[in-house]
């Protein structure tokens, strides 16, 4: 690897904050003629020195590295946070991973970013050493909401469990999505006239939004297909295990076995039991038309 220019962090979401971020990653590579390296790490660090505190995470194993494929950076560097990694300092991380790894030779952060043990790499800190061992450092500015906050990973994640996803995808810079394999269902769907794709239980770790029915757009092997999903149980049939089952519009594909993402446009409702099979009928109907509604009016 030739020398390069490196950010640092778990970047969950990929939000606009790390957008800004990735965008300058790029650009300033592109001036100093150099490779631009993410360096991020699995699992996320919390789930190590401090399990209790650990979120639920927003982008979780493959949805991550999906969005940054969308980037533009040169390398994308999955570090195991290990035990043995938290136990860096700041600067045996820059000498040893950072420097002799990556060949750093100019480093972006955010303001208030720190990294190594009990995250005592700051601004000051990496300044303090970039002077010391030639190399350059830029601090980024954070992105602001309208409201002049900055856009957070934590922000976001309050948003989604409050079931406001018009201010995630306003953090995010796009819908909030849940990426997973296709599995068989029960098939009661087809039955009702509303056939629906069932997604795989997702990872443990990643952060929900609250149960009940969705306005979606599914990204599938053969594109997009706008549709309305399912987040939780089946009461009308007395089926209390939590799925993820989307009905998805002008379309008939089954896609077992394959990978889709889903991205929540809107909520519609929540999750209720039926006197009948005839009552749901019905009431998905509306909801079709609602949720129909809702993705004309996202484009």
């Amino acid at each position: 690897m030739t020398a390069t220019v490196v950010t640092v962090g778990t970047f969950d979401g990929v939000h606009r904050g790390h957008r800004d971020v990735l965008d300058r990653l790029v650009l300033r590579a592109s001036q100093l003629q150099l490779r631009s390296v993410l360096v991020t790490f699995e699992p996320h660090p919390l789930e190590v020195v401090n399990p209790a505190a650990a979120p639920l995470l927003l982008t979780a194993g493959e949805e991550k590295r999906e969005v940054l494929a969308e980037s533009g950076i040169d390398y994308l560097a999955v570090l195991p946070f290990t035990p043995a990694l938290a136990r860096y300092g700041a600067e045996d991380f820059v000498t040893h991973v950072l420097r002799e790894r990556f060949r750093m030779e100019y480093l972006l952060m955010g303001h208030d970013h720190g990294f190594g043990r009990n995250r005592e790499g700051d601004v000051e800190v990496l300044q303090a050493l970039g002077a010391r061992d030639g190399f350059r450092v830029e601090v980024v500015a954070p992105v602001s909401l309208g409201d002049g906050r900055p856009i957070s990973s934590t922000a976001i994640r309050r948003a989604i469990a409050g079931g406001d996803l018009e201010r995630a995808a306003y953090g995010l810079g796009r819908p909030y999505s849940l990426g997973g394999r296709v599995v068989r269902g029960a098939s009661r769907g087809k039955g009702l006239g509303f056939p629906t794709i069932n997604v795989a239980p997702p990872n443990p770790r990643k952060l929900l939004p609250p149960q009940g029915v969705y306005a979606v757009r599914v990204q599938t092997p053969a594109g997009a297909h706008g549709g309305m999903l399912n987040l939780g149980p089946r009461p009308t049939f007395n089926d209390a295990a939590v799925g993820v089952e989307a009905h998805l519009f002008d379309t008939n594909g089954d896609w077992y076995d394959a990978w889709v993402r889903v991205d929540f446009i809107a909520r519609l409702r929540d999750t209720q039991k039926f006197e009948s099979p005839q009552a749901l009928i019905e009431q998905l109907q509306r909801d079709e038309r609602a949720a129909r509604h809702a993705l004309g009016s996202v484009g």
